[in-house]
């Protein structure tokens, strides 16, 4: 079975007990994870150790809190008290865990037409292009002596609009943007970073990312908690549902469509 799991943030207790309530054994199944894997929560090192100690069992895709940390060892930003992640920081297997994070993908394939990414895929992209501009920045995130550049150059909301002639630092910024901030657009494609909530309530000219994708592709994503995994396509799985804001956290057992969801009381006051 696979088992597509939302956003932990470092939940590390509450992935326990969503493990244990599914009663899955970790040997037999694959474990998808829609990235952020640490950020705002408790217990990242148990978390990082945790799923890295799955092996080829677990699947991940990074996500922005994963990213920050990354520019926070490499000293290209700074830690902010919400991050949690001064555990991870002093830890003796910092190292290990940090070469792991960057082996990571920003885009994981299930089959021809499902794949994994963290926030969505812009609508200007088919899912050939995603996957081709994933392997891109993916290819520069194996090569240590090619990171620090990167990350030096990753933070900012420019450009926001796909061009093919886009080269360099403009040219990863938006991939990776794409892949792990993005919620809404405009009707032009362009990416907005500046509404961060439901639908609910959005500005009339905002749409969800994945309203405007024309294509057939299978997404799941997590990122939006905001969402609840609420979403009126059933080509698109939103996997966040805000446990590090005191909600759930959500594993879909992807071969017969099964939702287990653990509760997050211990967030509830705390973020």
């Amino acid at each position: 079975m696979h088992y597509m799991i939302g956003d932990l943030h470092g939940c590390y207790d509450e992935l326990r007990q969503l493990l244990e309530i599914a009663d899955v054994n970790l040997d037999d199944n694959q474990f998808w994870f829609t990235g952020d894997l640490i950020g705002r929560g408790n217990q990242p090192l148990e978390t990082l150790r945790f799923v890295r100690s799955l092996g080829k069992n677990a699947q991940v895709v990074l996500g922005n809190h994963d990213l920050h940390f990354l520019a926070v060892a490499d000293g290209v930003a700074k830690v902010k008290a919400k991050d949690k992640i001064d555990t991870l920081l002093e830890a003796p297997d910092r190292d290990e865990l940090i070469d792991w994070l960057w082996n990571q993908p920003l885009l994981a394939q299930l089959d021809p037409q499902t794949v994994m990414v963290h926030a969505g895929i812009t609508p200007q992209w088919s899912l050939e292009k995603a996957l081709d501009c994933a392997a891109e920045v993916h290819n520069l995130f194996v090569q240590p002596q090619l990171r620090h550049e990167l990350l030096m150059n990753m933070y900012g909301d420019e450009p926001n609009l796909w061009d093919e002639n886009l080269t360099g630092a403009e040219r990863y910024r938006f991939i990776i943007n794409s892949f792990t901030r993005m919620r809404f657009c405009y009707h032009d494609f362009t990416l907005d970073f500046s509404y961060k909530e439901g639908l609910a309530n959005a500005p009339k000219e905002l749409i969800p990312w994945y309203k405007l994708r024309q294509d057939e592709t299978v997404i799941i994503f997590g990122h939006w908690a905001a969402l609840m995994g609420q979403v009126d396509n059933p080509q698109i799985k939103a996997m966040d549902t805000g446990c590090i804001w005191g909600n759930q956290l959500s594993m879909l057992e992807w071969e017969t469509g099964r939702l287990y969801q653990s509760q997050c009381d211990a967030y509830r006051r705390s973020n």
